[in-house]
């Protein structure tokens, strides 16, 4: 593939390459496990939700729904086109930019401790690194990174030859690594797409998905705290909700055991090729978990235990961010998204006075497409890992199949 590695952005049911020219509470203790619902069992709820994706063409999917009293579990498809494996309960995958919620919340843990100012500019962090063509990291805040509307490029759209995205192209680039801050000089080489406002750049409300955002906010929480990114993430999130299965792989382009073969079907062919092995991403999309991990993740963050009130409000601040996914109404906030569903469809509140909607993210990566949803209050959560990306209608459908599957379970 590429020097930046196989990075995908999520965006209107389609992904888009990184080239080499572009440079998931209760403690898990708490959880009750029900038994596992077996495929034949149709009529269970979650399983048609499951199976109906599986419908659509992808090799493999699994599913978790986690609420206060339990949790359960789904999957369809094989583990490998090669023989009769189900896909294995627990598999770990690259969660792509589900990635992104445990960056935003290792940096507004550092606003809660006062360390770092969610109004302080890119360029009082990192002098310098953003620059050029038009590019002014004096006129970009942490707040327009966590939100997207910063304007900068992603580094992922930028440049690129038509056949990196190949399964030759693949081939090529799949063990290479390209470091952060290459990735941002790419980004910064040709013009932002806008300046936020020069008076008040943290209040605008223009919205562009760039990955870049992430890296940036990925080497800032390096400079304020001298660790690594990945050992923030592991010190104030993996540990302390105890994610026994999920990791920041680094530069190694292997997923452990159990899992399931990620496949592709790149651009103008029907065939899948397996791209189970693939480098990239850090602070935008670099984590490998488990539906179950996710999961545990998402209650948390949402139920209080990781951000303090005002650090957790800001998060739930939002901007419209249209034609980002197959879904109406749908608003960005730092690191984690809302849309109408879930049993509500405008953002008012259920009858028990929760906040109705769904809080989620998602994310894809070579060969893997995640999707997940909270409620409001953390009380439920919901994840899904499909085991195949596909660049034509049929991913869309998947798309959308995994947003009802998402959905139900919320409501139910």
């Amino acid at each position: 593939m590429s020097a930046h590695g196989p990075v995908f952005s999520r965006r209107g049911g389609m992904v888009a390459v990184v080239s080499a020219a572009t440079a998931v509470i209760a403690g898990t203790g708490t959880v009750r496990a029900t038994a596992r619902p077996a495929a034949a069992q149709g009529r269970d709820p979650l399983q048609a939700d499951v199976d109906a994706i599986r419908a659509t063409g992808t090799t493999g999917v699994l599913a978790e729904v986690q609420g206060e009293h339990g949790r359960r579990t789904a999957r369809a498809g094989a583990a490998d086109l090669t023989g009769d494996r189900p896909v294995p309960w627990d598999a770990y995958y690259r969660i792509g930019s589900d990635t992104k919620p445990f960056t935003a919340t290792v940096v507004l843990q550092l606003a809660g401790e006062g360390r770092i100012g969610l109004h302080d500019t890119v360029d009082r962090w990192l002098p310098g690194l953003v620059e050029g063509h038009g590019n002014d990291g004096r006129r970009i805040t942490l707040t327009n990174l966590l939100r997207h509307t910063s304007g900068l490029n992603d580094y992922v759209a930028v440049g690129g030859g038509v056949d990196d995205f190949t399964p030759a192209g693949y081939l090529k680039g799949r063990f290479r690594v390209t470091p952060a801050r290459e990735q941002v000089a790419a980004a910064v080489s040709r013009p932002p797409l806008w300046l936020p406002d020069a008076a008040d750049p943290a209040r605008e409300q223009r919205w562009g998905y760039s990955n870049t955002n992430y890296v940036l906010l990925g080497l800032v929480v390096e400079k304020v705290t001298g660790h690594p990114w990945a050992q923030e993430i592991h010190e104030r999130v993996v540990a302390p909700l105890g994610l026994r299965h999920t990791l920041v792989p680094g530069t190694s382009a292997y997923v452990p055991q159990p899992t399931a073969t990620a496949y592709t079907q790149f651009p103008g062919g029907a065939r899948l090729t397996d791209t189970s092995l693939a480098t990239g991403g850090g602070a935008d999309g670099g984590i490998i978990s488990t539906t179950h991990d996710l999961a545990v993740f998402l209650r948390a963050l949402l139920g209080g235990r990781l951000l303090r009130r005002p650090q957790l409000a800001a998060m739930k601040q939002t901007v419209a961010a249209p034609d980002w996914i197959q879904a109406d109404g749908v608003r960005y906030g730092m690191g984690i998204a809302w849309r109408p569903g879930g049993g509500g469809s405008g953002g008012g509140r259920s009858a028990r006075g929760r906040d109705e909607g769904v809080w989620f993210h998602g994310g894809t990566h070579l060969g893997i497409v995640s999707e997940s949803g909270v409620t409001a209050d953390g009380s439920r959560a919901a994840t899904v890992a499909a085991f195949t990306l596909r660049t034509d209608e049929r991913g869309d459908a998947q798309a959308r199949a995994a947003l009802r599957l998402v959905d139900r379970a919320l409501r139910r």
